[in-house]
């Protein structure tokens, strides 16, 4: 990756529905530069996906949770794979200190927020876990 390949991902993480040729209007190169760029990005595996971003407060009864995780031994990357293929997962995050892992999980209702409890629970490589719901946000 080289600093046009910085600058590319940046207005993809910005807005991912840019068009070709306001890429490259932005960036000031052709629209085959910027097609050949994502095209190679992807197929390196370094862009996996676009999707969509949701303000926090649109889905008010979604219920939102943090489950911090201890790995067993030198299990993190498997576990890793297994919590990134799991739906219920929305982001994933590598921490230092007593945890090893964050997870933030989402679920339409309780019930669903059980079964992927359940589900992450069952993954091999995760010695112990605590999980507590998210209440609220407050901004400072």
């Amino acid at each position: 990756m080289d600093a046009l390949d910085t600058q590319l991902i940046g207005l993809l993480r910005t807005n991912a529905r840019l068009s070709v040729a306001a890429l490259a209007h932005r960036l000031k190169v052709s629209r085959g530069t910027v097609t050949n760029r994502i095209t190679k990005l992807e197929d390196e595996g370094i862009i996996v996906g676009y999707t969509v971003r949701l303000r926090p407060d649109s889905r008010p009864n979604e219920i939102r949770a943090w489950m911090s995780i201890i790995v067993e031994g030198n299990e993190t990357r498997a576990v890793i794979a297994s919590l990134l293929g799991e739906p219920g997962v929305a982001a994933l995050h590598d921490t230092n200190g007593r945890w090893d892992l964050l997870a933030e999980l989402r679920a339409e209702n309780l019930t669903e927020l059980s079964a992927i409890l359940e589900r992450v629970r069952l993954i091999r490589g995760i010695q112990t876990s605590e999980t507590s719901i998210h209440l609220a946000t407050y901004r400072v």
